[in-house]
């Protein structure tokens, strides 16, 4: 454990505090590293073995407004067991103490992972519950047409007019029109531009004077 305590691996947070003594019953500074659920304090900053150790678990983290100023307990429930009063030296210091010991428990991370479950399963719920459409609907294929034949510019006007309403393979997904009009307007627009370009050009005169 004293291995544990000054080895390279992540701390979770550090610092000074003051401790109350179990016999001294007065506050004496100390240096805090806490490290998963374990709570290791030092006399100095950077010495090799710490004082004592405290395994946040079976415990809660209170105020103690009638002891030290910025004053917090470590209270552990049940008969015989020993509280550790704590002290900061700032309001921020000691409500930043106060959460990262909380949360340090190893049933507190249990809360959370099956909360964080619960949460992945809802929305995982959600999800297959969206119908997300297999294929996009796709603008009918480009021909060339005669547009001096009647009969076949007739047909396609009336293709260009019935286009956007071809909805039989389509799937019955939700389209806007914004979408609609993305989808067909350019096709049709370039068809009707080709054809005007052709019939002016056949209008003009052969021969100039």
């Amino acid at each position: 454990m004293v291995a544990f305590a000054t080895s390279a691996t992540p701390v979770d947070r550090e610092g000074w505090l003051y401790k109350r003594g179990e016999l001294n019953r007065g506050y004496q500074k100390r240096w805090f590293v806490l490290k998963g659920n374990i709570l290791f304090y030092f006399d100095r900053r950077g010495d090799k073995e710490p004082v004592g150790m405290i395994v946040l678990e079976g415990c809660t983290i209170e105020l103690a407004e009638d002891e030290e100023q910025f004053g917090f307990q470590i209270v552990f429930h049940g008969p015989n067991n020993r509280n550790y009063a704590l002290a900061a030296e700032s309001q921020e210091s000691m409500e930043q103490w106060m959460k990262a010991l909380a949360c340090a428990s190893y049933d507190y991370m249990k809360l959370m992972v099956a909360d964080l479950q619960r949460q992945l399963d809802a929305a995982e719920e959600e999800t297959t519950m969206v119908v997300a459409p297999s294929q996009s609907p796709k603008a009918p294929p480009r021909q060339r047409h005669n547009p001096f034949n009647r009969s076949e510019f007739h047909h396609r006007s009336q293709s260009v007019r019935s286009a956007p309403g071809r909805t039989e393979n389509v799937p019955r997904t939700r389209i806007t029109f914004r979408e609609l009009h993305n989808m067909y307007g350019r096709r049709i627009l370039a068809d009707l531009n080709e054809w005007r370009h052709t019939r002016k050009a056949a209008e003009a005169p052969l021969i100039s004077f």
